[in-house]
């Protein structure tokens, strides 16, 4: 007898190599404005429901992002921040497509709208023993929040110090993804949709970002 076909889905995304550029900032502490550093809704080929937009500059510093999320904020959850409101983004400073797994210049943040117990922000890459180092000090993190009754926002800042292998000069495109979680379950995506694959280990599939 033969054994009953499984059930699978494709999505558009699957497809696609996405690559878009970054403008730089002219100060590392400027917000990165939505209407010039706004990056690309691919939420037809994530097929996610767009509630939130990202904007995103590079800084010989470090790089900025800056968050609007049309919805009220409810709660975030730690250790597992995909349970509540939070922003994960997710930086190869090299871009290496050939890498099936996280290499040292992999990087994986989190970012909550409000701090749990003093911890709102962090690094919780996962590496495998040869490409271990340590994780960056999340106090050189910058995270501000405005909360409003039916939306918010949240600039970001991630200086160099907290990128290994962040060198613009040198290698001026990197390896970016995001996910941006809510309560209410069904995260918005930017190239890799994390019912499909684990995003935090596949940076091959990580968007293209050319910092121009």
């Amino acid at each position: 007898m033969f054994e009953k076909e499984k059930s699978f889905s494709l999505n558009p995304v699957h497809f696609f190599a996405i690559s878009c550029d970054c403008l730089r900032l002219v100060k590392k502490d400027q917000e990165p404005p939505f209407r010039t550093h706004s990056l690309p809704s691919t939420s037809k080929l994530t097929q996610d429901y767009p509630f939130a937009k990202m904007a995103m500059g590079w800084h010989e510093d470090g790089l900025a992002f800056s968050i609007m999320v049309d919805q009220p904020f409810i709660r975030s959850h730690l250790p597992d921040v995909t349970r509540g409101d939070s922003i994960e983004l997710f930086i190869d400073t090299r871009d290496l497509k050939s890498a099936g797994f996280n290499t040292r210049f992999c990087h994986h943040f989190f970012f909550l709208p409000e701090p749990i117990e003093g911890e709102q922000k962090g690094e919780i890459t996962h590496f495998r023993t040869e490409d271990s180092h340590p994780l960056c000090d999340p106090q050189l993190l910058e995270c501000k929040t405005q909360l409003g009754k039916k939306d918010y926002k949240i600039k970001i800042f991630i200086p160099s110090q907290c990128l290994y292998g962040y060198d613009p000069k040198q290698f001026d495109r990197i390896g970016f993804t995001y996910r941006i979680n809510r309560t209410s379950g069904h995260p918005q995506h930017f190239s890799v949709v994390s019912q499909e694959y684990q995003v935090d280990q596949q940076p091959s599939l990580w968007a293209s970002i050319k910092l121009i």
